[in-house]
């Protein structure tokens, strides 16, 4: 697959190569999420150095970091180095006699460090000093969020502070699924979005395998053999330290308990035991807290935890509790165990594509919408979709209605009726003068159907349309053919 959008990243990165006196850049984010795809195409770009650590022990990885650097500074790999003080020393020393200002890139940096316990100390020093009058610059990177957080994030962490660029990489952008997925009909790049999220290595993965979207699925996860068969394990097993104590409480939230009570009742744990894994899965991008629109994020006690990862809430919602059926199924049969569940996943993924992209799109005149959320509160009615304007002056109240099928003139005005006649939700004060909006999100419409009065419709072309970060926003609302 091509190297898609990281336009911005890339860019920021161009510009601490191009900075006098050299610097250092941090980059973070959980495995799969295209980290390295980025430094190699900086390095290609600059002209750079890099190097992936991997498990081995110290002298073994030192080694293998002096080949590589030989690469580029011929004779470097022709010593041996005792210690990784001696190895950065003579490194910067060899690249400013050379004139070469690097990029000097660390992927993995955790193995090293899992190995090697004085390494940040070494590089705090070197990155100070050496590397500082070499003018080089110098980029780390890591998956494993603990770690990266005792190296650099924290305030007490050794290279706290010094850091020129600190790039926390997010998954795709939803908007990117149409030049990844080419000959993909809007419906159809939601249930890919339902069933990969907007992790890049998945796409690949995906797009390299024939059939529709529950094909690739069970080719690449209901299969026993498939290469995502068993990849929530890995995530959690990869992570340093291991991460492997959340693995229940994910299976908790996969079966459907979301609150911290209910969490720590279907694991057999005291509530008051269950911050620390909580938030740990959601440092690493598996789950996220969630809270109604216009509560205050942190002493809301309304919180309800979510897994945040389209293909993670497949894993733990169709694999995890049928993986003994799965072992034995016949291709038939494990889609038969899909089709159980996968309505309800698209439909799920398709109300976090609205909430995602709602900022993105111009709905009803408003240019800027504010991240949207969802609302609860006891017996009141739901709603899926809720935003205030940027300027202050308008609330968005939405329904996300998932179809396969495009939206009948029946089906849309009973659905529009539907929200019209639906309560408002109690909000603070400050929202009783705003106009409101009411929008219906809809994957897809029959063409020449007109807008219903008094709603707004919001398409999956509308959402997906809409520019990724950085690039022109079109408008949403407008009806005719789709899809």
């Amino acid at each position: 697959m091509e190297f898609l959008d990281r336009e911005p990243e890339l860019e920021r990165l161009s510009a601490l190569t191009a900075r006098s006196g050299g610097g250092l850049a941090v980059l973070y984010g959980r495995r799969r999420i295209g980290k390295t795809r980025i430094l190699l195409e900086w390095a290609r770009q600059a002209g750079g150095l890099y190097t992936v650590a991997d498990e081995s022990a110290p002298g073994v990885q030192r080694r293998y970091f002096a080949r590589s650097v030989a690469a580029r500074l011929p004779g470097f790999a022709d010593v041996v180095y005792e210690d990784w003080g001696a190895l950065l020393t003579r490194l910067a020393h060899d690249a400013r006699a050379a004139g070469w200002r690097g990029p000097v890139i660390f992927d993995e940096l955790p193995y090293l460090v899992s190995a090697s316990r004085e390494l940040p100390s070494v590089l705090q020093r070197w990155i100070d000093h050496d590397a500082k009058r070499a003018e080089l610059v110098v980029a780390v990177a890591g998956s494993s969020q603990r770690m990266m957080q005792g190296l650099v994030l924290s305030a007490d962490a050794p290279l706290y502070g010094r850091a020129h660029e600190l790039l926390e990489i997010l998954p795709l952008d939803p908007a990117w699924l149409r030049s990844a997925f080419t000959t993909a009909r809007s419906v159809e790049l939601v249930e890919i979005f339902a069933a990969w999220g907007g992790v890049p290595r998945y796409w690949e993965l995906a797009a390299d395998v024939e059939g529709d979207v529950v094909q690739r699925v069970d080719r690449l996860v209901l299969d026993p053999l498939g290469p995502l068969h068993r990849e929530p394990d890995r995530l959690l097993h990869e992570e340093i330290p291991s991460a492997l104590e959340g693995r229940p409480v994910l299976d908790a939230i996969g079966a459907g308990a979301h609150r911290v009570s209910e969490i720590a009742g279907r694991i057999g744990r005291p509530a008051t035991s269950m911050a620390r894994p909580l938030k740990r899965l959601v440092e690493m991008g598996l789950a996220r807290r969630e809270i109604p629109f216009g509560e205050p994020p942190r002493s809301s006690r309304r919180a309800l935890y979510k897994i945040d990862d389209p293909f993670v809430r497949l894993w733990f919602r169709i694999i995890a509790p049928n993986r003994a059926q799965l072992t034995s199924a016949t291709p038939d049969g494990r889609l038969r165990l899909l089709s159980r569940g996968w309505g309800g996943l698209v439909a799920e993924a398709w109300e976090d594509l609205c909430r995602l992209r709602l900022p993105r799109t111009t709905v009803s005149g408003a240019k800027a919408w504010g991240p949207a959320l969802r609302w609860w509160r006891g017996g009141m009615p739901e709603w899926d979709v809720i935003s205030e304007s940027e300027d202050g002056k308008r609330i968005l109240l939405g329904e996300a209605k998932w179809s396969a099928q495009a939206f009948t003139k029946t089906k849309l005005e009973r659905a529009s009726r539907a929200l019209t006649s639906k309560p408002m939700p109690s909000l603070p004060a400050r929202f009783e003068r705003h106009e409101v909006v009411r929008a219906l999100f809809v994957p897809t419409v029959a063409s020449g159907i007109s807008i219903p009065d008094g709603v707004v419709i919001v398409t999956a072309d509308d959402l997906l349309a809409g520019a990724p970060p950085g690039r022109p926003l079109r408008t949403a609302g407008v009806p005719g053919p789709r899809g």
